[in-house]
């Protein structure tokens, strides 16, 4: 099994290691690191969130930061820039950016659990500069050109 390295940010002492949270989860969890107290988010906001973890991740492979279900459905968090992207060579504290798109005011606490990680395989490719393209069916058609919205 491939391994992805995490080391504990300063202060981290009690925050359990990123986890898959059932034998078929494609992501693995990641926790709010707030020691200070609760974040409190009102409608609108965004706020980026500490994970308290530093990744090393195994060559040819990122990590995208997507939402957790839950907290998207049940309360209405988004992630802006989702999936967010933790390249291989990154060895900075995983961070996640979350908007709070619900009516009353919410709470995000040390522990919750935030976004979930799912560790990809990437491909590289040689960039070309071409005077044309091969043609296509669809052509540059975009935007719902295929169909119905």
């Amino acid at each position: 099994m491939t391994e992805a390295r995490f080391k504990r940010v300063e202060g981290n002492a009690d925050l359990p290691l990123p986890a898959y949270e059932s034998a078929g989860a494609a992501g693995m969890d990641l926790r709010a690191f707030l020691p200070g107290g609760p974040l409190l988010f009102a409608h609108g906001d965004l706020h980026l969130i500490p994970t308290g973890f530093c990744v090393e991740l195994p060559a040819g492979t990122e990590m995208q930061i997507r939402p957790r279900s839950g907290l998207a459905l049940k309360h209405g968090f988004i992630l802006p820039n989702s999936p967010g992207t933790v390249d291989a060579d990154y060895r900075g504290e995983i961070m996640v950016g979350l908007m709070y798109l619900g009516r009353e005011g919410y709470a995000i606490r040390h522990g919750d659990r935030i976004a979930q990680a799912v560790i990809a395989d990437i491909r590289r490719v040689s960039i070309v500069e071409v005077s044309t393209l091969s043609a296509t069916r669809r052509g540059a058609g975009g935007f719902g050109s295929t169909g119905r919205d």
